[in-house]
């Protein structure tokens, strides 16, 4: 599916974008923390990549209708299901989630409103009982703005841009997918970039969320070897260069 191929347009402010991979342990709590917070004019969109335990029929048992669900015939990886969430939604605006968070009363509306000054937003978060947080420092409001020192913050690993903490709005989702196939890991940061290269980046230091640490997390944690670490900045550079391109073409 491609920005073109995207579902026809109805009335949707809001559309939750999570991709789900055996979830079941933690779904139940995380869907409930954000159906409590969505409209009757708002959507949650699951993408589920092959899940072998119960994760779907955990969903299904909801039984919201602001709840759609599409299942992956085999395993595509996090940042396709992603890409596929985002394709299949239908809202004004694009709210990432992970499957095993915990959103905090208020995230959606203080989400909303930073986006009315900002194509992408990115917000803080704490850790779910209190376990370590990143090695990352928080965002700061005032570094909003500046685009060169975030991507610079980027390219270090020295900016806490956190897809469960993301949105952007729907005219940034043609530059946002197709994602560029060499992307395997760090659609959060593919989005930052773009944020950070429209000039049009929102940083707020409320953690609107509450962040489950473990270790069947997705996100890339512990030790890399020298070798992974400069492969993975030559992706970055790779993004940054694609996103001018793109940015240009639109």
């Amino acid at each position: 599916m491609t920005a073109a191929d995207q579902p026809e347009k109805v009335s949707i402010r809001a559309s939750v974008c999570m991709a789900t991979y055996n979830g079941a342990r933690y779904i139940g709590e995380q869907l409930e923390s954000i159906l409590r917070q969505l409209g009757p004019d708002d959507e949650l969109v699951i993408v589920d990549d092959a899940s072998t335990d119960a994760t779907v029929a955990q969903i299904r048992v909801i039984d919201d209708q602001r709840i759609r669900v599409v299942q992956a015939d085999a395993n595509q990886g996090y940042v396709k299901s992603f890409e596929q969430a985002a394709l299949a939604s239908r809202g004004s605006v694009i709210l990432l989630s992970d499957q095993d968070d915990v959103w905090v009363e208020g995230r959606l509306g203080a989400m909303l409103e930073a986006l009315q000054s900002a194509s992408v937003v990115a917000s803080n978060f704490d850790v779910l009982g209190g376990g370590p947080r990143p090695r990352i420092p928080s965002l700061r409001e005032a570094d909003s703005t500046r685009a060169v020192a975030n991507l610079w913050g980027i390219l270090v690993g020295y900016r806490a841009y956190y897809g469960c903490g993301m949105a952007f709005r729907r005219e940034v989702l043609p530059r946002f997918a197709p994602i560029p196939p060499y992307l395997r890991e760090s659609h959060d940061l593919w989005l930052a970039i773009l944020g950070n290269t429209l000039g049009s980046m929102r940083h707020l230091e409320q953690a609107t969320l509450l962040r489950r640490i473990h270790d069947a997390n997705a996100t890339p944690r512990g030790w890399r070897s020298a070798r992974k670490i400069f492969a993975a900045r030559i992706v970055l550079l790779r993004l940054m260069v694609e996103a001018q391109k793109r940015v240009r073409a639109n």
